[in-house]
Formats: structure tokens, sequence, C-alpha cells
């Protein structure tokens, strides 16, 4: 069974019980998720069955979208609701117009510092762990792409905005950060993902109905997610050099990779001329070979 799922994830839920769910209905024993959201968040969470496992990889430099609600006057050790509270401010100052003019700090290319409650490493152990024994230790600053960052709405002591975000985003630290802007406090108290690269949660189902999108046919192919790597289309000489994993100038390809000199991918999706999808590969311009990444048949 391959192919990708377009799960809704529900509040509580972790995205491990997600990915067990979705094995245990499925039968498939491959299953995994990509993007990670924690319990108290809810959305898009694509799962991936079978030899779409190998594409998770790919998903990293996907935009996400988020709607997420911000309660200011208080900061958690966490940066979100599930925390404890480390300190409270006053709010009653703060308009509308002081919010948007703190948020647009945070828009464009900016530094985060990775909270304590994440999953990052420090000498081999996750961050988490160190944290809830009460140890802190210092993070470097990590790059954070914020596309959009709307102000949907601002009912104290609940800011409410959608933020457009490549890889790395930590919206709890965006939540913590402005809060810190403001000098009042604030923390992450409700999050949900709206989609994750072409995956809408309009179309996503619950872990619930799994088994009825299994059987009617709502499984995603393996290159969906995909579509933002440029597209080549290979003769017979050139597939039976991908399936041998083995790398080839392709000088009758179709579609946009042509000129990959002058193109901006990195990676390219490859398809027969049936049609059928075979590869990602990479073009290596000082060779001018196309070079397999991963082979899917």
């Amino acid at each position: 069974m391959d192919g990708i799922l377009n799960i809704n994830k529900h509040h509580g839920q972790t995205s491990f019980s997600v990915v067990a769910a979705v094995r245990r209905q499925s039968g498939e024993k491959r299953v995994g998720h990509a993007g990670t959201l924690d319990p108290m968040a809810t959305g898009v969470l694509p799962v991936c069955l079978g030899r779409a496992t190998r594409v998770v990889e790919y998903f990293a430099d996907m935009p996400k979208l988020y709607r997420a609600q911000i309660a200011l006057g208080a900061a958690t050790d966490t940066y979100d609701v599930t925390g404890r509270v480390t300190r409270r401010g006053d709010i009653s100052r703060i308009t509308r117009e002081a919010l948007d003019a703190a948020l647009e700090g945070f828009r464009g290319l900016v530094r985060q510092t990775p909270p304590m409650f994440s999953a990052l490493k420090h000498h081999g152990r996750p961050l988490y762990e160190l944290a809830r024994r009460g140890v802190e230790v210092a993070r470097p600053s990590r790059p954070a792409h914020i596309y959009r960052l709307e102000l949907l709405d601002w009912q104290p002591p609940l800011a409410t905005v959608e933020v457009e975000c490549g890889k790395g985003t930590y919206i709890r630290a965006i939540a913590h950060d402005l809060g810190e802007r403001l000098g009042c406090g604030g923390h992450l108290s409700a999050l949900v993902r709206l989609s994750y690269g072409p995956f809408d949660i309009k179309e996503a189902v619950t872990v619930g109905e799994v088994a009825m999108a299994l059987g009617s046919g709502r499984l995603y192919p393996l290159d969906y997610p995909l579509q933002h790597l440029g597209k080549l289309v290979v003769g017979e000489a050139a597939e039976a050099a991908i399936r041998n994993g083995e790398a080839f100038i392709e000088e009758t390809g179709e579609g946009s990779a042509l000129s990959p000199e002058g193109s901006s991918h990195q990676r390219w999706r490859a398809y027969s001329r049936q049609g059928r999808f075979l590869a990602v590969l990479r073009f290596d311009r000082g060779t001018g070979r196309w070079q397999p990444d991963k082979v899917f048949v």
C-alpha cells in the first residue's frame, strides 16, 4: 500500500499515535508522518504509507499555514498553554495597532531561539528531558522564514493570527517572543495547521475515517507532494539507467528540465514516457549527468 493520507489530527493526539492508528487500520507496516504536531495542536498531518515513507524528507521545504491563538499577559516555561506560568503582565494598554506594530518584526527572515521544551538535542539528549529536570542550556538562535503573518482578531487577552512559514519555525516561539516584545508575556493557547504544501485541512480525514478513506481511494500518489520539484520525462535508455540507480545523460527529455542549468530546482521528478513516476533526480552541472536520488520502481 503506497501513498499518502491527509490526516486532520485532533487535540490531544500525538503524531506517533496517529501513525500507530493508521498502521493498525491499513495493515501496512511502513508508516511515517511529515511535520510533527504537538498534542495540543490540531490540523493537517500528512501520513505516508509504504514506499511513500521515502518522500518524507522532501516535505521539509514545503510551506505551512497555521492559525494560532496567542494569550497575552502570561508567559509559560513551555511557551504554550500546557506549561507552568513563569510571569504575568499588564495588557490593559495593548491596542490592535500596537499588536500590528509588534508583529512587523516577526515577518520575513528572522531568527528564533528554540524552546527548551522541544525535541532538539543537546549532547545527544532531547532538550525537553533537560527542561523537565529544571535544567536550562544555551540554545543558539536559528533562521526561520515567515512568509506571511496576519493579525485576524484581538479580543483581550487573545490575539488570533495566521502564519505562513518555512521549515524550522516554532509558532510557540512567536507567541513567547511577541509577549516579550510587548512587555507583558505571552504563550500559545491554540494552534491548527491549515495546510502543509499541497495538503489542505478541507480535504483532510480524521483517524476514525482512515479505513473509509483507504477504501474510497483517498490515498494520494507518491509524487503528489513533489510538484514543487522540476519534471523530466525520459526515454527507455534513461529509464533503464534509473532502475539500476545509474547516472545518465538525457538529450531527448521533455518538460521544464530541458534547461536544468538555468533552473532553480535542486531536485527533479522523473517519469517514463507512459507517465509512470520513476525517481527523484539531481542534475550534476559539472558532468551534465542526471543522478538518481531516490528510485521508486
